[in-house]
């Protein structure tokens, strides 16, 4: 490992990078200069994969406050959210679960060896440019590997360096709402020259989170306040963009993430109380280099390296205080190598390789010291004419994984057995096909399967993990129908339609082994099936005066498919709900913008098991968003109200969480 790090330092990871995407790849460009013909909306439509999108327009008028708020305009998607500012957030997208989510962080995918799953909490909203969903393969071929090797990835976009003068750029912001919610954000940003800019982003969030909440018992109503939740966090990034010349650019990132909070626990009868403590740090630098030669060759180059810290400690632990600490390190290098013979062909070659370790406090948090090796290598090829896109991919994915020995006076009986070794191949193939000449209406079709590799918790785990597990398999397909009118210059719509099917075989559950432990093994087997639909039109009376909808539906029959002598068998898979939706309703004016949005989410079970009265129920969530932009030359001032879950309604999504109630919160932003 050493001999990695002091490579990539040579090679520049000490430069730190974001990666700054060209989504354009049916040709060639010049890095300077380069025209966007047909805009990100568009390519929801044209897309072979289903694709959705929020850019930083939507998520205004829209009423979106925060990532978690953001996915659940998205269709498909399931959020398990723990409540409040502080709570962790996580998504699944289509029944595969949180593990089969990957999520790109500025081009380049974020880690998380040890759980597989990624805390969206930890991304800040202020500086998003757009959030873009991909289910299957991602038309934009220039990407690495590892991009390839999830069921659907979630790409956040943050703001682009600015290029068209020299003049500093200041972002002010701060917000402030209930239960003790204040989060200042800040924003510097430089073009130096027309080759070199500069970014520096902080934002700082405190929260109480005492929020309300009532809890039936009987015919008794508890009232009571959220307890053991405050928030203490802040996070800061430092980005750069070089175009060393017409040919070659770098850019980079550093950043840093520290978020200090207290955990409240489950809510039951006469009880609220936790002293549960959690600190999140994470750091990681990334760099990108992208070139090309005669219009037909271009290569990517990004390396990163990560660093993370879980602290965890329970100070009412029977017996004394509960340690259960982790530390997490990633290298990570891809090379990817595009080919254009021609304005029909598109041809990508990806390689990547990445280092993963994980330690933890004790032995009783996960044996051994584990690490892995990954290899992962896929080769694309894209054919594009007039009216028809194909698109297929095969991905070669490798896990060498090794452990190493535990010294004998931390633990006698601990198992050194590392996990098995894994390699797959792995096809996939999508289609899309616009059936008139003169409309913008498509057809798509797609299929992909992959595979995941079991997490260092399902390996290694402490009386919990199993070395011998196989990986995840999955199947998935997709058929849909997208449409678009945008020729009439007052009124645009977007309208797109998908049925999907999916197969999870050798699905990892926990299965107890007696009273008191619990193993993960192989047992699985789940049938996924469901729709996707999404509109969105704008009809606009005038440049002042508008009128903007937007809305999705999802069904989702996940079952489990594994034994037909089962009690279970054909249930729902639990936290997973058969019907989600949202839409949102504004009224662009001169005056006060307003909109009004809501989410419903049909009820869901806790467990595979359904046992009675344990049924989360649905719920339904309104806001109301009101906001004004003012102008001043280079000046602009921007004010900001949201009203949430302004009908004051009692929910959960995490069975015996309870979400906040109604709740304000203000925004006041200036830039210049």
């Amino acid at each position: 490992m050493k001999k990695i790090v002091t490579l990539l330092g040579v090679l520049g990871i000490s430069l730190s990078a974001v990666a700054q995407t060209d989504t354009i790849t049916d040709r060639v460009h010049q890095l300077e200069g380069v025209t966007i013909t047909e805009t990100q909306r568009k390519h929801t439509v044209t897309s072979t994969s289903p694709l959705h999108l929020l850019d930083r327009q939507d998520l205004l008028t829209m009423g979106v406050t925060d990532i978690a708020d953001a996915l659940h305009r998205l269709p498909g998607i399931t959020i398990r959210d723990y409540g409040g500012a502080g709570g962790m957030k996580t998504v699944s997208v289509r029944g595969f679960g949180a593990k089969h989510t990957g999520v790109s962080y500025d081009g380049v995918m974020l880690s998380e060896c040890q759980s597989g799953e990624t805390d969206l909490s930890r991304y800040s909203l202020d500086n998003v440019d757009y959030i873009s969903l991909v289910i299957g393969d991602n038309d934009d071929i220039f990407i690495p590997a590892r991009q390839a090797t999830t069921p659907a990835v979630l790409n956040i976009q943050t703001l682009r360096l600015p290029t068209e003068d020299t003049n500093p750029h200041l972002t002010t912001q701060v917000k402030f709402g209930s239960f003790g919610y204040v989060s200042p954000f800040l924003r510097y940003e430089q073009n130096f020259s027309n080759k070199f800019a500069f970014s520096a982003v902080g934002e700082y969030t405190y929260a109480e989170n005492d929020y309300p909440y009532e809890l039936q018992n009987g015919t008794q109503t508890i009232h009571d306040y959220r307890t053991n939740s405050r928030m203490n966090s802040g996070h800061g990034e430092l980005n750069f963009l070089w175009n060393i010349n017409k040919t070659n650019r770098l850019t980079g990132k550093v950043y840093y993430y520290d978020n200090d909070r207290q955990l409240p626990g489950q809510v039951r009868y006469y009880t609220n109380l936790s002293g549960e403590n959690l600190r999140d740090r994470n750091f990681f630098g990334q760099v990108m280099y992208q070139t090309y030669w005669d219009d037909k060759w271009s290569l990517k180059w990004i390396s990163k390296f990560n660093w993370s810290a879980s602290i965890y400690k329970d100070d009412l632990m029977a017996g004394g205080i509960n340690d259960a600490s982790y530390w997490q390190r990633e290298v990570y290098t891809t090379v990817a190598l595009l080919y254009t013979p021609d304005e029909h062909w598109s041809f990508d070659y990806s390689a990547d390789y990445a280092f993963n370790n994980l330690n933890g406090s004790s032995w009783r948090t996960v044996m051994g010291h584990p690490y892995r090796h990954t290899v992962l290598q896929s080769a694309t090829a894209k054919y594009h004419i007039k009216r028809l896109t194909i698109l297929g991919r095969l991905l070669y994915s490798l896990y060498l994984n090794e452990q190493k020995d535990v010294p004998q006076v931390e633990r006698t009986d601990i198992q050194r057995n590392s996990a098995s070794n894994m390699r797959r191949l792995s096809p996939s193939v999508s289609l899309s096909y616009r059936l008139f000449a003169e409309q913008d209406m498509y057809v798509r079709a797609s299929y992909k399967n992959i595979f995941r590799s079991p997490t260092f918790n399902e390996s290694y785990y402490y009386h919990y993990g199993s070395p011998n597990l196989k990986p995840e398999t999955t199947d998935q397909y997709n058929v849909g129908i997208t449409f678009s009118h945008t020729r009439l210059k007052n009124w645009q719509l977007y309208m797109t339609l998908d049925g999907y099917y999916n197969h999870v075989k050798d699905m990892i559950v926990a299965v107890p082994y007696n009273m008191f432990v619990w193993t993960c093994v192989n047992v699985g087997k789940v049938y996924i099936y469901g729709i996707d639909a999404t509109l969105k039109t704008t009809y606009r009376f005038s440049p002042r005066y508008a009128i903007l909808f937007s809305g999705n539906y999802s069904y989702q029959k996940v079952e489990n498919r594994f034994n037909p002598e089962s009690p279970n068998y054909k249930k729902q898979i639990a936290y997973m709900p058969e019907h989600t939706g949202s839409a949102a309703l504004t009224f662009e004016n001169p005056w006060v913008n307003v909109s009004v949005h809501g989410v419903r989410v049909s009820s869901r079970w806790p467990n595979n098991d359904h046992y009675d009265g344990t049924m989360i129920e649905g719920y339904t969530d309104i806001g109301l968003t009101a906001y004004r932009q003012l102008t001043f030359g280079r000046h602009q001032l921007e004010a900001r109200f949201d009203l949430k879950n302004m009908f004051d309604e009692q929910y959960e999504i995490v069975y015996h969480y309870p979400m906040p109630r109604r709740s304000y919160q203000v925004t006041l932003n200036y830039k210049f």
